[in-house]
């Protein structure tokens, strides 16, 4: 939604970024695609099995085994020799900033737990897995030997069991020329990972770009230039480069050269962590900026996950508060839990200290940092959204207020020009999106629809437990209506004159009701003293 203006107490944020300079939504809808982005890519880089040892000898032409999302045996041929002259890259001049960051820091040990997790193995066997798969499963099933390589096994072998063998940043930038996909960046890839990736390139180069400067003149550059390698194989185009202590890939040159100019990584995990989300309110645009500082939160939030066995769980939200901590910590009421519809996709809650009396001149000085007169109360606040995956489709969220006597003063600072649905519901003044929003929150409270306290024991147990701010994402939830909204939509976008079904085929209702199945992930920070604690949950 286009969110409402900003409240007039509130400290201004820093110059916006230009139009394009990050994503259009604030930073819930960051954090909860980062989470989704992360389960995809690891049961995609991380998670898929190799083809037996079998295929020809090197030389002639040559026959990939068929992998789990090909379907049938795909004929290689012979690749052409790689062009003597690089080419000259022209590098944007805009420079361009870390937006979302996962880091991978036990992939050896994920890669085991997807590989043997029964959904995942079950997917990639089904439509589902191997759309999402596509054309790289022949790219990963295509042996060395079918290249002519001096190395033997699956090209997602050395990839995964060598190039990506030790911790590992995958990384979405910001700015006029990001390209929408991620750079992966090997910070310290050992002698191993060197040899591996001097071996693929040395057979499945097509082509080279030399780089030299980094986007907007930040950044260090060696005397040479950065050498970018395109690799192809099974008609799938990779980029990749290595420096003498970093290797970076990525499906577009321009991600490639951001990762090569990032400053050096060091990533070290925090103990039981194994991967970890960070973000950047900087370049994610005024709203994640006013929220980060609302809540009086610094750079440095991290939501951090582990592997149990061969399932990735929710270890917390850790990262610096400020000095005077603005957050304060209390389990969630079951008014609130009662609120809630059981079904919803995306919950952010605080526990979010503000002066008694909600006007613009005294949260201006709160915000500020300066005391203010009279009492400080801790107000729960809670955020329900659903996103959906046709961007014509109207937002769909809502405010869930834990004091109904400010809904006067919320009416005044939320008074921007997009119309907000408001009642008051078990306890808490609601601002919803649109009437349906408002609908099912009514309903939740009633009793007519499951809410959150229907929800798995862990669940509930983990909302009751005292926290700062939570993070819930129905991974199921999210991941099916995403997926039916993006098949209609392009449907849609194919021939929008043409009238369109409003359900999706069977095959597609099929593939949504398995991602249902997803469990749900609960993330938690505490304050203490001028950090965060972490605890997670889920189902």
């Amino acid at each position: 939604m286009n969110p409402p203006s900003s409240p007039p107490g509130a400290p201004p944020p820093p110059p916006a970024p230009p139009p394009r300079s990050g994503p259009s939504r604030a930073v819930l809808l960051g954090a909860g695609v980062a989470v989704l982005v992360v389960v995809a890519a690891g049961a995609f880089f991380l998670g898929r099995r190799s083809s037996g040892p079998s295929g020809p000898g090197a030389g002639g032409p040559s026959t990939a085994s068929s992998g789990p999302g090909s379907g049938s045996s795909s004929v290689l041929q012979a690749l052409p020799p790689a062009p003597d002259k690089p080419q000259q890259m022209e590098v944007p001049t805009e420079p361009v900033r870390a937006a979302f960051w996962a880091d991978v820091y036990a992939p050896g040990k994920v890669r085991e737990a997807l590989a043997g997790n029964p959904w995942v193995k079950d997917q990639l066997q089904k439509p589902l897995g191997k759309g999402f798969v596509g054309g790289w499963a022949a790219f990963l099933d295509t042996r060395a030997e079918d290249v002519g390589a001096n190395f033997k096994g699956a090209i997602f072998d050395v990839m995964a069991g060598q190039l990506l063998a030790s911790p590992f940043r995958m990384v979405w930038f910001s700015g006029d020329n990001r390209a929408g996909t991620p750079a992966i960046i090997v910070p310290e890839p050992g002698n191993a990972a060197m040899a591996a990736f001097d071996s693929m390139n040395g057979v499945v180069r097509r082509s080279e770009m030399v780089a030299q400067s980094c986007p907007g003149g930040q950044g260090e550059v060696p005397s040479e230039g950065f050498k970018l390698e395109r690799w192809l194989v099974a008609e799938q185009g990779l980029w990749a480069a290595r420096t003498d202590d970093r290797i970076v890939f990525g499906r577009h040159p321009a991600v490639v050269l951001q990762g090569l100019c990032e400053s050096h990584l060091d990533l070290e995990a925090p103990q039981g962590v194994d991967v970890e989300l960070g973000f950047a309110p900087e370049p994610l645009g005024r709203e994640a900026q006013l929220l980060t500082h609302v809540m009086g939160v610094a750079n440095g939030i991290r939501l951090q996950f582990a592997v149990e066995g061969n399932r990735l769980v929710g270890r917390g939200i850790s990262g610096p508060v400020a000095d005077e901590p603005r957050l304060d910590s209390a389990p969630l009421s079951d008014d609130l839990l009662k609120l809630v519809p059981e079904e919803t996709p995306v919950l952010l809650t605080l526990q979010l200290k503000l002066p008694e009396q909600l006007d613009a001149n005294t949260l201006k000085a709160w915000w500020s940092g300066k005391r203010v007169s009279g009492a400080v109360r801790t107000r729960q606040v809670a955020m329900v959204w659903t996103p959906r995956g046709d961007v014509s489709l109207p937002s769909e969220v809502a405010l869930l207020w834990g004091r109904p006597e400010d809904a006067a003063a919320l009416g005044q600072l939320f008074s921007g020009p997009n119309r907000m649905e408001t009642a008051t519901l078990c306890g808490h003044h609601v601002l919803a999106s649109t009437p349906d929003v408002l609908a099912r929150l009514s309903k939740a409270c009633e009793g007519q629809a499951p809410n959150l306290l229907h929800a798995a024991g862990p669940v509930v147990q983990g909302l009751r437990a005292p926290g700062s701010v939570s993070f819930g994402v129905h991974l199921g939830r999210v991941l099916g209506t995403l997926m039916a909204d993006g098949y209609l939509s392009q449907l849609t976008e194919a021939d929008p004159k043409k009238p369109q079904p409003r359900v999706a085929p069977p095959e597609i209702e099929a593939a949504r009701r398995d991602l249902e199945t997803l469990p749900y992930i609960g993330l938690r920070g505490t304050v203490d003293g001028n950090k965060l604690v972490p605890g997670g949950f889920g189902s």
